[in-house]
């Protein structure tokens, strides 16, 4: 298991409330010994004026992921994690529905991790593919 702590996801969508990740409607569905799940809506908050996912909208997701994971695995009490660099491809457009992101690390350093997010549509069709690379900082 690579979590040091293990919450349940109430308590992690919890941490969500009145942040970007409510208004987008991103909701954690799974938490495994080396994955995070989450959902999101293809809709009016999550589309570009096409009428597709906004990629903008997978990044932030892809994000959300990695920066929740990332913050399971640290003791919250002596650090803190903050994105350093993200990249997303976008690979196949979606119109409707929900998109599921699991993520999981690729790197668990001292100072820094990298985590891999895919993001797929409800036919389990890869749409989109992310890694991020998190600094783990010391609490002053």
């Amino acid at each position: 298991m690579v979590f040091s702590q293990k919450p349940s996801l109430d308590q992690i969508n919890q941490t969500g409330r009145n942040t970007m990740s409510e208004h987008l409607g991103i909701s954690f569905t799974d938490i495994g010994d080396s994955h995070l799940t989450a959902t999101m809506p293809v809709d009016e908050r999550t589309k570009q004026p096409m009428g597709l996912l906004h990629g903008g909208a997978n990044v932030v997701l892809a994000e959300t992921l990695g920066s929740v994971a990332a913050s399971l695995t640290i003791d919250l009490n002596r650090q803190i994690c903050v994105g350093l660099e993200i990249n997303a491809n976008h690979l196949k457009g979606v119109k409707s529905g929900l998109v599921t992101g699991i993520t999981t690390p690729i790197h668990l350093g001292k100072s820094t991790q990298v985590w891999e997010i895919k993001i797929t549509n409800e036919q389990g069709q890869l749409c989109c593919i992310s890694r991020i690379t998190m600094a783990i900082l010391d609490k002053k």
